[in-house]
């Protein structure tokens, strides 16, 4: 069963497009944040890597060995625009990791082939004017 959703993905949608368009105040990089995180976990149901965004907020998912206590064995952690960047594929993982936004660990902490999410690139792409994306699965 997937995770209840928290955050409307229209409004998500919409922070997420602001953030693109340069406009987004703090609460809507944090709604932006949330509504792409609920999306990864949505697509990618699982329990083996924990993808943190502080402050804005944290997930599990991909399919895999769940962890039940303490620190997961993977992990991915960055700041809200890294992600926003990542998600909308502004971004890619290979920088974002090279120049020290990302910090991933655990033999799953690669997370390159989510990215960038589809709800990430169709907000973005709506922000700039341009026809969204065809959907892709994750």
């Amino acid at each position: 069963m997937p995770p209840r959703r928290r955050t409307d993905p229209a409004a998500g949608r919409a922070a997420v497009a602001a953030w693109v368009r340069g406009e987004a105040e703090r609460r809507d990089v944090t709604t932006a944040v949330r509504y792409t995180l609920e999306e990864l976990a949505d697509g990618t149901p699982g329990n083996s890597v924990e993808v943190r965004v502080p402050p804005s907020g944290a997930v599990q998912a991909v399919a895999g060995p769940r962890h039940t206590r303490g620190t997961p064995p993977n992990v991915v952690e960055t700041d809200p625009d890294t992600w926003l960047g990542l998600v909308t594929g502004t971004l890619t993982w290979a920088d974002a990791v090279a120049d020290g936004r990302v910090r991933a660990s655990g033999e799953r902490s690669d997370i390159s082939h989510l990215l960038p999410l589809t709800a990430g690139r169709r907000a973005a792409s709506g922000a700039r004017g341009e026809p969204e994306p065809p959907a892709v699965p994750g």
